[in-house]
């Protein structure tokens, strides 16, 4: 069976996931201690895939969230001699296809891989391999920045789920794949 593939992202009003400089101090805010849903979800995952940039920005941070996840790195850049000393053992650099990397997964036993990082997402989503997306948009229009969308190779249908506000003006929608019924292969959501 293949795996559920998900992305848990923020993004401003207007669509970016970090200032052009890669900074996310946009994202503090005062969230009157809710957790919009993330550790349930997190609970939820096996496996979390990221791209270069958001491990730099992890490794950067001097900790490790995600003790009892399988992390993997997507990069053709980084390699094993560039893992942060206090990360040895805690992840994998690996430089595939989205779909290779989920085919390899799904081998391996991973049952919900979380997808994060502006460009790995992207490639996920052009490679139509995104079943789940909780999208949280934060109150606030940063003007320019990396955004979380990009070029894609066709329409990427989603099925609404359910939107939801929370007191701090967050904004939180979560989509799924849309899978015609004729389309059993990947077995929907």
């Amino acid at each position: 069976m293949h795996p559920k593939v998900s992305v848990y992202i923020a993004t401003s009003l207007d669509g970016f996931i970090a200032r052009l400089d890669g900074r996310l101090d946009w994202l503090e805010h005062d969230s009157g201690g809710e957790d919009y849903g993330f550790q349930n979800f997190f609970d939820s995952i096996d496996t979390r895939v990221m791209g270069r940039g958001t491990y730099e920005f992890v490794a950067a941070s001097g900790e490790w969230p995600y003790e009892g996840k399988r992390t993997i790195v997507l990069s053709s850049t980084l390699n094993d001699r560039d893992v942060a000393e206090h990360l040895v053992g805690k992840l994998e650099i690996l430089s595939m296809e989205p779909v290779d990397l989920v085919e390899l997964l799904a081998g391996a036993g991973a049952r919900h891989i979380y997808v994060d990082g502006g460009i790995t997402v992207q490639r996920f989503l052009r490679a139509v391999l995104v079943d789940e997306l909780i999208l949280s948009r934060m109150p606030v229009l940063l003007g320019s920045g990396i955004p979380l969308f990009g070029d894609l190779d066709a329409d990427v249908q989603l099925e609404h789920v359910e939107t939801q506000g929370f007191p701090s003006g967050l904004v939180q929608s979560r989509y799924r794949r849309y899978v015609p019924l004729s389309d059993s292969s990947r077995g929907g959501i």
